[in-house]
């Protein structure tokens, strides 16, 4: 990189003060981008797994239909929820729903370089409501941006495609070792809770109870007195994580008898589909957080370990039968009963074999678990280093031009 490059300082607020090289333009997007605007509506129901055009939405790809609302090389910036701001780059012939705001660079931009810049933008910081993020194409067009001339845009986006190529295919590699190492220990759980008695639920268990829906906000912080509600991601990975949970406001008054107790297993009575029935049980006594509506709590009888009963929870021929028992209207939202959770059979061996199967497995899992964190915290910091270099490149920190 050149060290030589003249510099100014620049008035770009989101760039904090930082210089840009001096042969580069201060614009704003609606310079770059004119006309932008967004999607048409499209039903469900017109949306199918296979067909002719891709239909694309605020969050990328959704499925395929038979029409088509653009062509060309366009920019997607995701306009709702809670991941309004995302940008995907697309080409083609495709339908875009109204989810996404279209943005179309001018004659004279890299429609690539643009789609880098607005990426690392953080564009879902200037959502105006929280409820229901949204972000509006007015916003999008009066922020400022540095702009580089065409053929530094081009070499910028030559060097970014080469650069973040190199750092995605390690991030797919890890996450292929993520699901390489979650099936393995899904294999570990099945193969040792496959022995016993085979039982219904309800034989093991002695009661179940569904939590309530107060009006929550934020987590409570860790070793407070506050009352937290927990949230259905409290039992997702198995292991019972207290910080999943929310403060119960002030007004409100608690209900202690939806206190979660030790040894008790909080099971996810609404999630995805991937998800609904995770459990999880609890470690130690927390007197002041409670089961929400969307929990159930399981208590097992004398002569049944309850970590023993999670693990079968989680084996992959319950999680089979949870699979067939949930119900809802998508993937994303799934519902099981306390009926059929009483209904699910599983393999019950002596309280002695259960003991010695839930110090095994925690060894196993342990490790496996380990693996798991290690190849995130890869991910994680490739990310940040993916969205580094992008910043960097696209403010002319760093001159791409010597090697692009």
């Amino acid at each position: 990189m050149n060290p030589l490059r003249a510099k100014s300082l620049t008035r770009i607020g989101w760039l904090r003060g930082l210089s840009i090289p001096s042969d580069w333009a201060e614009s704003k997007v609606k310079y770059v981008a004119p006309g932008m605007q967004a999607g048409e509506a499209i039903t469900a129901e017109s949306i199918e797994p296979t067909g002719t055009y891709p239909v694309y939405g605020g969050n990328g790809l959704r499925g395929y239909t038979e029409q088509k609302t653009h062509h060309g090389t366009r920019i997607l910036i995701g306009r709702q929820g809670a991941l309004c701001g995302n940008v995907h780059l697309v080409s083609g012939e495709y339908w875009v729903s109204e989810h996404a705001i279209v943005v179309r660079p001018s004659d004279t931009t890299n429609a690539r370089w643009l789609a880098y810049l607005l990426e690392v933008m953080n564009l879902g910081q200037y959502s105006q409501t929280a409820a229901q993020p949204g972000i509006g194409t007015a916003q999008i067009n009066a922020l400022s941006i540095p702009v580089p001339p065409a053929q530094e845009q081009r070499a910028i986006a030559d060097y970014l495609d080469r650069e973040t190529a190199r750092i995605d295919t390690l991030i797919e590699e890890q996450q292929r070792l993520i699901e390489i190492l979650s099936e393995r220990k899904m294999a570990a759980m099945a193969t040792a809770t496959a022995s016993g008695e085979p039982v219904a639920l309800r034989r093991v268990v002695t009661r179940i109870r569904q939590g309530w829906s107060p009006n929550c906000e934020s987590r409570p912080p860790n070793g407070v007195t506050e009352w937290g509600v927990l949230k259905v991601g409290c039992s997702n990975s198995g292991t019972f994580d207290p910080t999943e949970s929310k403060r119960l406001p002030d007004e409100t008054t608690p209900r202690p008898e939806f206190v979660v107790e030790p040894g008790e297993i909080v099971m996810s009575r609404a999630n995805t589909k991937e998800l609904v029935g995770a459990s999880a049980v609890v470690d130690r006594a927390y007197p002041r957080l409670m089961l929400s509506d969307l929990n159930y709590g399981l208590t097992v009888g004398t002569g049944v370990d309850p970590e023993f009963v999670s693990y079968a929870l989680r084996s992959g021929h319950v999680r089979y039968q949870i699979s067939l028992a949930s119900k809802g209207t998508s993937p994303s939202m799934q519902k099981i009963s306390q009926r059929d959770i009483r209904d699910l059979i599983l393999q019950l061996p002596s309280l002695d074999e259960q003991r010695r199967i839930v110090v095994d497995l925690g060894e196993q899992t342990a490790k496996i678990d380990s693996l798991i964190t290690e190849a995130e915290r890869f991910i994680e910091l490739s990310r940040e280093r993916r969205s580094a270099l992008i910043t960097a490149a696209v403010t002319g920190q760093i001159d791409v031009r010597e090697v692009a």
